[in-house]
């Protein structure tokens, strides 16, 4: 997922005698399947939490441009130039979705942005990680959107009306991009044996993050409860990692590329992969800001920030002066 390590507000989950009068009847709306909108009573811990997770999605779509961004003026064709150019268009595009949902619950973008360019707010995981050649763009689009479909298609039946609705669009578009990146994965083992290793070599290195993006197992998961009766979580980590490995094994297989796991064997008593250990250690280490491009990521967030200044202040200026002429307007139509 994009959002990982959300911790939920409260303590633990109540129980309906633990609950006041109030609580019991946003729960029982929660339960009925009915949207919980801006204006409708919500307990602090519910906001707050949906706050963490939107703005932590919301910021992992633009520093999720950074890698494939990198990529536009190396593209091989022109085709695959603009291809990528929208894909990280929609990125963009799915940022803003997202920040205005939170904006709903009463944080200002201003305040999120601040926590991001601090380094305070969290994005995922795997865009610390470097795209180093072309088919590590094909590996994005397979895998890690892959992996962003299979956590935000459930999303859809989040109990947050605006993050419910947002997701529906951004679902639709992820679809694209996903497909787009198989679509690169196929070009480069049908190519060369040098762009089938630079494929298989790809595949290696973003197996494993892909699969740290779920967030850690779930019985170290300890925020997921809450978030699971709220509804703002529909399906646990694991669930949703199970789910992936089992869809993404037969198309690597029809790639012709072997997934980097020596304990990865089918399960014929239950019906899914069996999967080696992984390194949860690194998926830490990455959190906390150690992993290959955290750095590289700030920098680069801070520095858009600072150049794009001028653009904002101008737009304010705009934004004042036809304010002011309106009222103008106003005030002498009155008079």
């Amino acid at each position: 997922m994009y959002a990982q390590m959300v911790k939920t507000s409260g303590d633990k989950v109540k129980t309906p005698d633990e609950m006041t009068a109030q609580e019991r009847a946003f729960q029982a709306r929660i339960d009925a399947d009915i949207k919980i909108e801006p204006k409708d009573w919500m307990p602090e811990s519910y906001r707050k939490t949906l706050i963490r997770q939107i703005s932590q999605h919301a910021h992992s779509e633009i520093v999720g441009m950074l890698p494939e961004g990198n990529w536009i003026t190396r593209a091989p064709t022109l085709k695959r130039k603009a291809i990528l150019l929208a894909k990280v268009q929609d990125e963009g595009g799915h940022g803003l979705y997202l920040y205005c949902a939170a904006e709903t619950l009463g944080i200002s973008r201003e305040e999120m942005t601040e926590a991001l360019l601090s380094g305070k707010a969290k994005y995922s995981s795997i865009f610390n990680y470097p795209t180093l050649t072309w088919a590590d763009i094909g590996a994005v689009g397979w895998l890690v959107d892959g992996a962003a479909i299979m956590n935000q298609v459930p999303l859809q039946r989040c109990s947050y009306g605006p993050y419910s609705r947002a997701m529906i669009r951004v679902c639709k578009e992820e679809s694209f991009h996903q497909r787009q990146g198989f679509d690169i994965m196929m070009a480069m083992v049908k190519g060369s044996n040098e762009q089938k290793a630079m494929a298989q070599d790809a595949l290696n290195r973003w197996w494993w993050p892909s699969l740290m993006m779920f967030g850690p197992p779930d019985d170290t998961s300890v925020h997921s409860a809450q978030s699971m009766q709220w509804k703002i979580k529909i399906n646990t980590n694991d669930e949703l990692r199970q789910k992936f490995v089992d869809q993404t094994i037969p198309q690597a297989d029809y790639l012709g590329l072997s997934v980097p796991d020596p304990d990865l064997k089918w399960n014929e008593d239950h019906g899914h992969y069996d999967f080696g250990a992984i390194d949860w250690d690194e998926f830490f280490t990455v959190i906390k800001g150690h992993g290959p491009c955290n750095r590289e990521r700030l920098r680069a967030r801070n520095r858009a920030h600072e150049e794009g200044r001028w653009v904002r202040d101008a737009t304010l200026a705009y934004a004042a002066k036809h304010a002011d002429k309106a009222h103008s307007r106003s005030a002498a139509w009155i008079n």
